[in-house]
């Protein structure tokens, strides 16, 4: 999706300049609890399904929306595993425009769809082993994404 109407009116306003943006991710694991990541396409790292939560929507509800957005599927976040920000969560688009990201990390389970993004935002999806990672656009901790041992994987 393009940028929603509040950011195109923030933008309008600030030009690249940076702003703090309060934004979701998903961790979504297949079966086998691999994780799916994101490449844009367009010369950025790979990502999590991820994107700024919208005035009156609450974190959990961002990253339903934006999950299944960007992949098709439709996830229950089944728990909150941080909050980062600071100043390794800045962030420059190929367009000049800067942000700071405040990020909720949500693990998610998935409750249907298929791998089918419904926005332009996604070139290729893909899950991952944990030991074969891609290099992010955002610096996680690893640990962020080790399976907990009580998760079981057979959604």
């Amino acid at each position: 999706m393009a940028m929603s109407d509040y950011y195109e009116k923030l933008r309008d306003k600030l030009g690249s300049d940076l702003i703090f943006m309060p934004c979701v991710a998903g961790i979504v694991r297949n079966e086998s609890g691999e994780i799916l990541f994101q490449n844009k396409g367009n010369g950025e790292n790979w990502s999590l399904p991820a994107g700024a939560i919208e005035p009156g929507e609450a974190p959990a509800e961002a990253v339903i929306r934006k999950v299944w957005e960007e992949t098709g599927l439709y996830v229950a976040p089944k728990r909150l595993i941080g909050v980062f920000g600071g100043k390794e969560f800045r962030y420059q688009y190929p367009n000049g425009h800067k942000v700071e990201y405040n990020v909720f990390l949500f693990e998610c389970e998935v409750q249907s769809g298929e791998l089918n993004p419904i926005d332009d935002e996604t070139f290729e999806l893909r899950y991952f082993n944990f030991n074969e990672m891609p290099e992010l656009a955002l610096p996680y901790p690893k640990s962020v994404f080790e399976l907990p041992a009580n998760v079981d994987c057979t959604y």
